[in-house]
């Protein structure tokens, strides 16, 4: 079938893109390269079966014809983004989102928002199910991102109820793998560096806070499970193993075979999240789909595309 990926020069984006033209489709990937890579954009120029198109979905969206589905992942997603481009981030959130809800109506498509656990903000309830409505601050530093996203969600699931849409809300925990920027803010590319160059391992806090780390690729298959079974309610797609900041750094230590001590650099951010990892008993039971990559055979790749990235 036609499928269009909105934000498929991204990380997460350009590896469904892969993905849907492994598996036959026809794709067309649209992204305004604000936090998106070309290179990605350009894999697979040549492929008759793939087309870019470099467009802010945050204006009418000039795509026609039919499509079998539209996944929109276009957002900036790492810390370090979406504070320098707060409102660009609350934009494609909002203006971004029904742009692409109208695209999904025109072209009769199944609509695949991707949300985020940051709808969750700093969680009372663990681990997070999709019942749980969130402890969110909508004034603080993470605002932009965390308040977009569920604005995204609400304005999803009012198009499925006044239009009839078919809709999927993919609830994303951290994932990880090659293509991330090593310079993005986030956890793993950030271990990862520093183990290659044989720095230290710098945290914020103590390194006691919690994260879950699901690769790329069962990340991707858990999309498409969604997009196949799902409903119009929200699922969290992510890895349910999780672990402090210091276990991320002994475990990539392990696998990269380098790398310092564990150093704290500031204290925690401002509604910084102490614990996360998702429930993703709705995804067993009505998507059969959990992660199956064990983190470290993760990162494994993921080192070895950051030793090429940095020249190391």
């Amino acid at each position: 079938m036609r499928s269009i990926v909105l934000g498929g020069a991204g990380f997460i984006g350009s590896h469904l893109v892969d993905r849907l033209l492994e598996r036959g489709d026809e794709v067309v990937s649209v992204d305004s390269l604000l936090t998106g890579r070309r290179d990605n954009a350009e894999r697979h120029r040549g492929n008759p079966r793939y087309a870019f198109v470099e467009h802010d979905i945050c204006r009418p969206i000039p795509l026609q014809g039919g499509a079998g589905a539209v996944f929109n992942l276009a957002s900036p997603a790492s810390p370090i983004d979406y504070a320098k481009l707060p409102l660009q981030t609350l934009d494609v959130g909002s203006l971004g989102t029904r742009n692409a809800l109208d695209l999904a109506r025109r072209l009769g498509a199944t609509f695949v928002q991707a949300s985020t656990s940051e709808v969750y903000g700093d969680p009372l309830e663990h681990p997070q199910r999709e019942d749980y409505f969130g402890n969110v601050n909508p004034v603080g530093p993470r605002a932009c991102y965390d308040e977009a996203k569920r604005f995204a969600e609400a304005l999803t699931t009012s198009y499925a109820r006044v239009h009839g849409l078919p809709v999927r809300l993919a609830r994303i925990f951290n994932t990880y793998g090659p293509r991330m920027r090593a310079d993005d803010g986030r956890a793993v590319p950030t271990f990862v560096a520093q183990a290659l160059r044989g720095e230290d391992f710098t945290v914020f806090g103590d390194g006691t806070q919690t994260r879950s780390f699901c690769y790329v690729d069962d990340l991707v298959a858990g999309l498409l499970a969604l997009l196949a079974k799902g409903d119009s309610r929200p699922v969290n797609l992510g890895n349910p193993r999780e672990m402090t900041l210091i276990d991320l750094a002994e475990t990539t230590r392990k696998v990269v075979g380098s790398g310092g001590r564990v150093r704290s650099v500031r204290p925690l951010p401002e509604n910084d999240p102490k614990q996360r990892r998702p429930d993703i008993t709705r995804a067993r039971t009505l998507l059969g789909w959990e992660p199956e990559v064990e983190l470290e055979d993760g990162l494994k790749p993921t080192a070895a595309y950051f030793r090429s990235e940095l020249n190391l």
